[in-house]
């Protein structure tokens, strides 16, 4: 499946589709966490436009989804 190219703000909203919650910004990086089972899932997003493929991956694969799984949450 193709990447979509997409924003970070458009990556939080994915991932708080997907059960993330936002907790801090700092400058322009967002810190989201997701508690799953016995494990709490940080994961970070720079607000740049558009996030570089490889960053978008890294985000994706650290939160724990597939590529098909964000972009079911993406649409």
């Amino acid at each position: 499946m193709k990447l979509p190219v997409v924003s970070g703000k458009e990556t939080i909203k994915a991932l708080t589709k997907a059960g993330f919650v936002v907790i801090r910004q700092r400058g322009s990086h967002v810190r989201l966490e997701k508690i799953s089972d016995d494990d709490i899932i940080k994961v970070t997003v720079p607000l740049h436009s558009p996030l570089k493929s490889g960053t978008l991956i890294r985000i994706i694969k650290d939160a724990g989804l597939s590529i098909e799984q964000f972009v079911e949450d993406f649409d």
